[in-house]
Order: C-alpha cells, then structure tokens, then sequence
C-alpha cells in the first residue's frame, strides 16, 4: 500500500523581510516587496520538507489574484487585514511577493514599524496538496512538496516554529499520499478523469513502539501551562490559539511577552486617558499652559490656560497625582501634533509653509519613542501603563531523563519568574526665551512639543545604557548584573577585532543571539574602529568598514551597529589617567523601557532669570529592565586615544 502521513491543513514558513524593488520600477509609499518562500529544507515533526518551485508546483491562482490578504500574525478577522497582496511570481527558486498596505490606523502603524526595521518577520501560510519522498538519512526522511497553495502572508512578530508542531491540531489534520517515484507529478491537484497509476508504495521502516502515556502526559502539561498563563495575561483567545496550532510553552511565553509590550497603549488607554474629544486634543496647547505657569500673576494668561488648568485637574482626578505645575493627559501626549490649530498645513498659504514636515506626523509619544536610539536598535517601549505591572520570564527549562523501561520520568518541566515595573519619576529641561513663549503659530507650538519629547528621550536613553540603580534611578545595562563582560586591560585597552567577536561571542553563549541584534558605541570609538585594521597584514580592511549608512545605522561584524554619544566616552578604569568608552551589543528588544501616562510640567524662572528665559521642567514616570540581562554584553574600558 502507498504510504500516507497526516499533515496540517494550514502550515507555515517563516522569513525575514528584506526590502528589494525590481529593477526599473518605482515603489510606491505603501508597497513592499519580499521574498516570502523557498526551497530551502526546512525541519517539520513528520520530517524535512523542501517547498518545491519548480514549473507547476505552486499554485499562485488565488495568492496572485490581486485579493489574497495581507493579515497580522495569521489572524483571520477583518480587523487583522492590513492590506492586500498585489502580485505574487516564482523567481530563482522563491517565492515572491509585493504587498500594499491598506489606509486603516493600524495598517498604518505597522507599515511605519515595517520600514523602520522594528518588525522585521514574515510567515507565509499554505496548504500542502501533494508530496514525494525524496530520501532518508540517519532516520530522518526528507519529502518534497510537489503541489502546494499559499493562502496569505503575514507580518508576524515571532516566526511560526516548525518544529514544534504548527497546526497538529488533530481535527485539523489530512492525510496525504507519498509518491516513492522520483519524476515531477503532472497531475492537477483535482483527480483527473482518467485514472493515473498508483504510485509504487514506499517502504517504511521498523519504528520503536510509542509511549502513547508520556505524549498525553506532556500535552496535558502543555495544555494546562499555556492555559494558566493566558488566564493570568488576560490573553485566554491567544491561549487557545496556541493550544489548538501546537505551541510550544517557550514559543507562547515569547509571544505573551512582545503582544503585551505591542498593545500596552491599547490596553492601558481606556484608564489613562481622561476622555478629551478631537476638537479638545486639537485646542489644547502646550505654550497657554507655560505661559500661565511663567505668570502666575497675569489674569489674562490665566484665562487663557483655563482649558488647560481643567485638563490637569482631570488628569491629577483620574490619576490621583498633585501637579508640581501642570499635568498633560495621555489624549494629548498622543494626540497627533498637527492639529494644535486650525491652520492647514497641507497648503502653503494656510500654515504650510511654517511647518516642518518631520513633526507634522507624529505625537508627543512617538518622537520621544524614535528620538531613543536603544529604541532604533529594537528596544521594546510600552507607553501609558497604569501601577505597577509584571511580565512573565521563562527561568527554566524542560530536561531530559533516562532510566530503564517503567522508570517514571522526572519533573523537570518549565518554571517562570517575573520581571517587575514600578514608575519612577525621569526629569528634563528646556531653556525658552519669553519672547518665544509668547509666540501662538503652529510651528512654536510642535518645536515646544518636540523639544521636551527630544529631552526626556535623552535621558531615558542614557539611563537605560548607563543608569547607576541606585535611588530613583532604573539600572541600566552597563550596570545590569548578569550581562556578558569583555575586558580590555587592567587599565583599558584600544578596542580590537577581537574584542568586537568577543562581544557577540558573550550573547550567544548564552543562547540568546536571536532577535534585534546590533551594536551600539559612540562617535569615537566608532573613528577609531575606522582606523584600526582587523589584522596584522590586512592591507587596510578596517573594524569598521568604509560604507554609506542605511538609515543611520553602519555595520560591524554583519551586524547593524548604531553610533550614538549617549553611550559615555567618560569611562575610568584602573590606573589609566584617559578616559575609556562604552561598548555594548545584544538583542535590544529585550530591553523593555515602560512609561506611565501622563507629564507634569512646571516652570522654573529663577536659573535663566538674568538672561530673560525660563526653564521648562517636564517630569516622567518610566522604568527600564533587562527581559534577560543575559541577552546583553559590554566592553567598558575601550580606549581611544
């Protein structure tokens, strides 16, 4: 008899979008184009699988129909549909994809994470339709997928993992039939009326007997983990997802950990806003509420702010906090800033031409977001939390256990941890003129806006590489305990090639070289990496090579490196009288920088008073921790000069 094995009905292959146009064609504002496919074996529970391309292999009818959805995380309803999929074609051995993104708010947004580098993953989903044994090797057989139909691409944050069993639902599977023939089936996947000869069967091997108990054992622990942990993370619809497809514990701990980063601001919305309406947001202003601060005195300027002194008493209400001057709500903070008034900045005339199209986007909370450069390298920011919180953290893992047949096994399943968030209050200034304070056109206001966003990014920024943990302050990774240590002297070293390996070297160790990985220093050690060749006799090949940035980013042992002069040049180390620099490399979207809703900001006019200004002080709740301090490695003592 032909062999049969039961597969998914759905199945899934993971990749990594990289943007790519054709040669001689404009891509539009919206479209991305990728290779979403290929023949590359990929490990499924039933064995090896090579996605077949070759001519009649691929059935594009309906993924190339021009209807075929762009979804999220293979989500199924209408509101996980961010776009469609425009053109599909087989070339060199991949499958490729051009995909427009729809005009929807949260189309939108992930088109905006897309292109700047944030997510980064695809998964293609599609139906096996028919296979051919190819061979086998130390046990493992290897099955060509002679006939399949992709059904949709989805941008997902964690690759589906094959080897976990994506889809083993049982009521979801189908059996298919092996070809043990070598020759490229030709028949429609639909019975032809004719009928084709069986296909010779293949032999199989001896198999030791299954301990059916143990399977039903590790599912029902399976089951009951995945269930308590979405219980807890109030995500009981992704626990049964994760159920029915076959995750792994490890697998759904991840995807608990990155959904509730990525919806955080949702979640937290409904209790940190006050309830302002549009025209509300789009009337508030940032300037009345310095200005009455600046002049307590002034009856006029305290008219003026009237609406503003009742936002902040809402916000001090719904928050029970007392303003040190005035509290600004989450519904301004992200309430996009091109609507402070009622000028039209699309035409000139109207405001246009006053207006910066780089602030014209975004809110308060997105430039203080893309104004981190941990943030840029794929740091994990979660926006108007509400008390403390925990997120879950896998501590252990699932072991093996030998012993004679009847022995039991041992307990030696996954344990958790958490990792704790409280808020603790992050200060910044900006030193404004009177004269300037008095201005009331669209661009004073957003430069007010941007400028305060632009200083708490700084320190933010600086704390979570450099902060001490002592007081009030969050520890940063310098100063994590755990992170892997490269060392360059008793008295620092100038940074070498090996130093650069050594860094990557301490992450992967450790299992933890996946993810948003890259390199961060500063300006100069980043001049002298320029200047420093790999090796002896290299004839010039420097660290860091010769190349135009992408998107400001260069690139250091095939990986993104990022310069930013927030990483400290001002290092001491032993008995070196020259200052040393920071180093650091990891998968930054571990580290997870939380914010709390809501700023306050005061006016201090005494320390510029002489010259005519005021300092505006704005304060922050934030917090910053290490998912795993093992994910991150510095070099503290590299010299430069």
């Amino acid at each position: 008899m032909p062999k049969t094995i039961d597969v998914p009905e759905r199945v899934f292959r993971s990749g990594e979008i990289t943007h790519a146009t054709r040669e001689g064609e404009a891509e539009a504002s919206n479209e991305i184009e990728f290779s979403f496919s290929s023949e590359e074996p990929y490990r499924r529970w039933w064995g090896t699988e090579i996605l077949g391309h070759r001519d009649g292999e691929v059935d594009t009818g309906f993924v190339g129909s021009g209807n075929a959805p762009l979804l999220v995380d293979h989500k199924r309803d209408v509101d996980s549909q961010i776009g469609i999929i425009t053109r599909v074609w087989i070339e060199n051995g991949k499958g490729r994809a051009r995909v427009r993104f729809g005009k929807a708010r949260r189309a939108v947004e992930i088109l905006e994470r897309v292109q700047d580098g944030e997510l980064k993953n695809i998964s293609v989903g599609y139906e096996i339709l028919r296979m051919r044994l190819e061979g086998e090797e130390e046990g493992e057989e290897t099955y060509r997928v002679t006939s399949w139909k992709p059904h949709e691409i989805s941008i997902v944050t964690i690759p589906a993992d094959p080897t976990v069993g994506i889809g083993r639902n049982a009521q979801s599977n189908k059996s298919i039939e092996i070809n043990g023939d070598q020759s490229m089936p030709n028949e429609n996947p639909v019975p032809a009326p004719e009928p084709v000869p069986a296909a010779p069967a293949v032999e199989t091997r001896s198999e030791p007997p299954v301990n059916a108990d143990e399977i039903r054992r590790a599912e029902r622990e399976r089951v009951a983990t995945i269930t308590a942990i979405g219980s807890r993370f109030n995500m009981g619809d992704r626990a049964n997802e994760a159920i029915a497809g076959g995750t792994s514990v490890a697998a759904f701990n991840q995807l608990v950990i990155t959904e509730l980063g990525e919806r955080a601001p949702e979640v937290a919305s409904a209790r940190t806003e006050v309830g302002l309406t549009p025209r509300e947001k789009k009337n508030y202003s940032f300037l009345r509420a310095i200005r009455a601060l600046a002049n307590p005195t002034d009856r006029r300027a305290q008219e003026e702010a009237s609406f503003e002194f009742e936002v902040s008493e809402a916000e001090s209400g719904r928050s029970g906090r007392t303003a040190k001057g005035i509290l600004i709500p989450s519904d301004i903070l992200s309430a996009p800033m091109n609507g402070t008034r009622e000028q039209s900045v699309a035409t000139a005339t109207a405001g246009g031409n006053v207006v910066a199209n780089t602030l014209m986007s975004g809110s308060f909370i997105e430039i203080l977001r893309n104004k981190m450069m941990v943030r840029k390298l794929g740091a994990t920011v979660m926006n108007d939390m509400a008390g403390t919180f925990d997120l879950p953290r896998q501590s252990g893992s699932a072991g093996i256990f030998w012993g004679s047949e009847g022995d039991d096994a041992a307990e030696t399943g996954y344990t958790f941890d958490q990792v704790s968030f409280a808020p603790t209050t992050a200060s910044a200034y900006i030193d404004l003129t009177r004269r300037f304070i008095i201005q009331s056109s669209i661009a004073a206001e957003s430069f007010t806006r941007t400028e305060l966003a632009t200083a708490m990014a700084l320190g933010i920024d600086y704390a979570a590489l450099h902060g001490s943990g002592t007081g009030d302050e969050p520890t940063g990774i310098a100063n994590m305990t755990g992170i892997g240590a490269v060392v360059g002297g008793t008295n620092g070293a100038a940074p070498t090639w090996s130093d650069i390996v050594n860094l990557e070297t301490e992450v992967s160790v450790d299992n933890a070289d996946i993810g948003s990985l890259g390199y961060l220093t500063n300006a100069k050690v980043r001049g002298k990496l320029k200047e420093t060749e790999k090796a002896a006799g290299t004839n010039g090949i420097f660290i860091w090579p010769e190349g135009r940035n992408t998107d400001g980013f260069g690139s250091l042992n095939g990986y993104r490196a990022g310069v930013s002069n927030q990483v400290s040049s001002t290092l001491s180390k032993g008995s070196s009288t020259n200052v040393a620099s920071a180093m650091f490399f990891g998968n930054w979207a571990d580290l997870i920088i939380a914010t709390w809703s809501g700023v306050d900001i005061l006016i201090d006019p005494y320390t510029k008073g002489l010259a005519g200004g005021l300092r505006v002080i704005i304060h922050q709740d934030v917090d910053v921790k290490a998912r795993r301090p093992e994910s991150f490695s510095a070099m503290l003592d590299a010299l430069t000069a």
